[in-house]
């Protein structure tokens, strides 16, 4: 018990887990708007996703609108992880891997559907190996550290349901 106290807290390993998400927050948050917004707000959408248009392709509109969506969802996600943190939640652990993972297949998955309409273009450019690695460093490192970890298990505890056990003992 007195070890678990010890361990207890937003510190060690973990804070460099949240500036982590501060800056995937940030950087996701970032692209939709200089990247995504842009697209949809001056016409280049409709260029693109219009049959007929010089540079239409059937794939431009689900790309597009899929890719903005899913990295709206990563950076609500991003939030309510930083928010689990904060909290010190017993859920944050299960949806930091659950988002991880998430991420890992996405890039890839994005990667290869957008080589569909970029045919002459390398599957992986520069930014998108940086994302995966990016990805993968904290699959590999940051995951199992979120399952094995001492301090994570005496941490993350907080809105935890009780057991069916917990309320026939305290009921008997």
């Amino acid at each position: 018990m007195q070890e678990s106290q010890e361990l207890r807290g937003l510190r060690g390993w973990l804070v460099l887990i949240v500036i982590g998400l501060v800056i995937s927050i940030s950087r996701t948050a970032y692209s939709l708007l200089a990247v995504h917004y842009p697209i949809f707000a001056d016409g280049s959408f409709t260029l693109l996703s219009t049959p007929g248009t010089e540079l239409y392709n059937p794939l431009w509109a689900p790309i597009l609108v899929s890719e903005a969506l899913i990295n709206v969802l990563f950076v609500a996600t991003y939030a309510y992880l930083i928010y689990l943190f904060i909290t010190e939640h017993y859920l944050f652990p299960k949806v930091y891997i659950a988002t991880v993972i998430a991420s890992a297949v996405f890039i890839p998955l994005d990667a290869w559907v957008c080589s569909l309409v970029f045919v002459d273009e390398p599957i992986f450019d520069a930014n998108t190996t940086k994302e995966l690695a990016r990805t993968l460093i904290a699959l590999f490192i940051w995951v199992p550290y979120m399952l094995v970890s001492r301090r994570v298990k005496a941490t993350f505890v907080m809105h935890k349901p009780q057991s069916a056990d917990a309320h026939t003992a305290v009921g008997s």
